[in-house]
């Protein structure tokens, strides 16, 4: 499972022109799932997001957690964290978890950070979505189970 973090100040997603969720302070979270993940994965992108220290504390230096700070989620579903681009000139998917596979472990992810206390804005699983953020720092950190 790859995640891409993005500390922000604010994020929104659309679909079809209608906006579906918004966040202020926090992180948006794009959640690749490969054919191989599990439940295990979900269990350790989802904590290591909620402890990760990405905010900025009284001295400037990253310390803070997203839990310290109050922050919120904001879940995107991005199979393309599993493009293969060594050969050719179009990336190739098969790495990325089927539809099915994805979208039960995306489900999990989302529920997991709910239980964790961060009930997470998100995207539409499959959809083509416009996302909007500010992007703060720029902070941007890559984690992979």
């Amino acid at each position: 499972m790859r995640a891409i973090l993005q500390r922000v100040s604010s994020c929104s997603v659309s679909v079809d022109g209608e906006e579906i969720s918004r966040i202020g302070r926090g992180l948006l979270v794009f959640l690749g799932v490969s054919r191989d993940d599990s439940l295990n994965d979900v269990e350790f992108i989802v904590k290591k997001t909620a402890d990760l220290r990405v905010f900025d504390d009284r001295e400037g230096k990253m310390n803070l957690s997203l839990r310290d700070v109050g922050g919120e989620i904001m879940l995107v579903s991005q199979f393309t964290l599993y493009a293969d681009t060594r050969k050719g000139k179009r990336p190739a998917y098969t790495q990325a978890a089927h539809h099915e596979h994805g979208k039960e472990l995306y489900e999990a992810a989302s529920k997991a950070f709910y239980e964790a206390g961060f009930p997470p804005a998100t995207g539409a699983f499959g959809a083509h979505m416009a996302v909007k953020l500010e992007n703060d720092g720029p902070v941007t950190i890559l984690l992979e189970s």
